[in-house]
């Protein structure tokens, strides 16, 4: 049977350096790999990873972006709350939900929504 190893997206821009800076600086990614002449990072923290490049020149688009969400699912959703609330752009404020997620949204740099949530369960047992 094929088993899927890992995902791990590629987050296109045109702002290299300052999307770099966003993850680095903001959510406090590490930078594990980058080469400036072609355009492309590789950055992680903890079990998550993601690329970061301009788009190749053969990419046929129209416009830079993504049609859906990032979501990370994180083992202290009101702590990064509190940290990310007043230095970053809010799509929309923590709230816990009736599907038992307590979760938030913001927008990185380039305007893609990262949603960070956690499940309702494990917030009770941490108290």
């Amino acid at each position: 049977m094929i088993k899927f190893n890992s995902f791990f997206p590629v987050i296109w821009t045109e702002n290299f350096e300052e999307t770099i800076g966003f993850y680095l600086h903001i959510l406090k990614f590490s930078l594990i790999d980058a080469n400036s002449e072609m355009q492309w990072a590789f950055l992680e923290k903890d079990s998550v990873k993601i690329m970061i490049s301009k788009p190749n020149k053969h990419e046929k688009f129209a416009q830079i972006g993504f049609s859906g969400s990032f979501y990370f699912n994180v083992n202290d959703v009101n702590d990064l709350w509190e940290d990310l609330k007043t230095i970053t752009k809010i799509c929309y404020k923590i709230e816990t939900f009736e599907w038992g997620m307590r979760e938030f949204a913001i927008y990185d740099n380039n305007g893609y929504i990262l949603q960070f949530g956690q499940p309702v369960t494990e917030i009770s047992k941490e108290k």
